[in-house]
């Protein structure tokens, strides 16, 4: 049995600066104060991990709101992070009273537009008594946590690339079980086992495994077919730890392809994603990322095959900012983490996708994904 993952070496991530960032953005937002209500935006400005929570971001200080379960949890995860917030404690509706005393001198309240549905917009006008008597406003904000979210800290990307090691060795240690004939369920089991052994806190979505023709479904859920020689396997999967995931794609083969038009279709991903790898860098738009992909597979005609954007960002989620597709705009900064994954599918018959996770550096991308991209087993 491996031994307990030793986490003593990680960095610290600078989570107190956090609110006070967000404060600086309130104003041109339209709004005095901001009430966080996406829990993984309340776990990112406060250390909190719960599962029920709500952040009222003040001019001054700040209030969490939870319930009896989290009692103990929420004041020792805020001291851990350096956070200072009052912590209130109780049922939904104490919570929103605690929300409504806390908004004294506050005219305009944002609340997060993306997070909120209707009922609960709602529920906020009725149970918020300044916003019912027309003291205080509410206003709808976009993206606000999330823009911050985008750099990494040196102890966000430390975490991003244990995870990404823990998958790394994961699949050196049960790659080669594909001999065995295991289904594909089967093998994600072993995949997410192994990588739970090896120290990761969850998987950090749904492991894909896809075999002979079901590789040629972009997001194909592991089924019961068995993996037979020869033909290719797209293996989509990663790794949580500390709420920051990990995101990898191999193709992998027992013994050489049996098609001679899928080998092809590997060399063209393969150098396609090495374009794309290429192309990251400070100052690049997503979509020129995108692009290099694009523009080799074209190369090798294969370009109509790529049916998806390019990559995404990844951090307290699998898929956030910055976007890499075709139209994004968005720009790669230092300390931005993407993916670059370009794939290829003929339906019916197979399909490959190879994906690296990289973080943006001055000069370049340096790699958190480490595994070799030999396909043949």
């Amino acid at each position: 049995m491996p031994n307990e993952l030793d986490r003593s070496s990680l960095p610290p991530m600078d989570v107190a600066s956090r609110m006070g960032r967000l404060r600086a953005a309130l104003g041109e937002a339209g709004c005095d104060a901001l009430l966080v209500t996406s829990l993984v935006n309340v776990r990112y400005l406060s250390g909190f991990s719960g599962s029920a929570a709500m952040l009222l971001v003040l001019p001054e200080g700040a209030v969490l709101t939870t319930d009896g379960r989290y009692k103990d949890q929420s004041v020792e995860e805020l001291a851990a992070a350096g956070v200072e917030c009052a912590v209130k404690v109780g049922r939904g509706s104490a919570q929103l009273e605690e929300v409504d005393a806390a908004l004294e001198g506050v005219k305009r309240l944002g609340f997060e537009a993306d997070a909120v549905t209707v009922a609960q917009r709602g529920r906020l006008e009725s149970e918020l008594g300044r916003v019912g008597t027309g003291a205080v406003s509410l206003v709808a904000t976009r993206g606000l946590v999330e823009d911050l979210r985008v750099v990494k800290d040196e102890g966000e990307v430390a975490r991003i690339e244990l995870a990404a090691g823990i998958a790394d060795v994961a699949l050196a240690q049960v790659k080669e079980r594909l001999h065995e004939g295991l289904s594909e369920r089967e093998f994600a089991l072993e995949l997410d086992f192994e990588m739970r052994r090896r120290g990761a806190d969850d998987v950090a979505f749904e492991t894909i495994v896809a075999a002979g023709p079901n590789a040629a479904l972009p997001h194909a859920k592991p089924s019961g077919r068995r993996i037979e020689p020869g033909e290719l396997v797209v293996i989509d999967f990663g790794a949580e730890l500390e709420g920051y995931r990990s995101d990898m794609t191999r193709t992998l083969c027992v013994g050489p392809p049996t098609s001679s038009q899928m080998a092809e279709l590997l060399d063209a991903v393969l150098m396609a994603q090495r374009a794309g790898v290429r192309a990251v860098r400070a100052g690049a738009k997503g979509e020129e990322v995108d692009s290099a992909c694009r523009e080799s597979l074209a190369a090798a005609g294969y370009e109509e095959l790529l049916t998806h954007g390019t990559g995404h960002g990844v951090g307290l989620e699998i898929h956030e900012a910055p976007a890499v597709g075709q139209g994004s705009a968005d720009i790669l900064a230092p300390g931005a983490v993407v993916t670059v994954e370009p794939g290829c599918y003929v339906p019916g018959t197979g399909g490959v996708r190879i994906e690296d996770t990289l973080v943006v550096t001055g000069n370049g991308a340096r790699a958190l994904t480490k595994s070799t991209k030999d396909t043949i087993l």
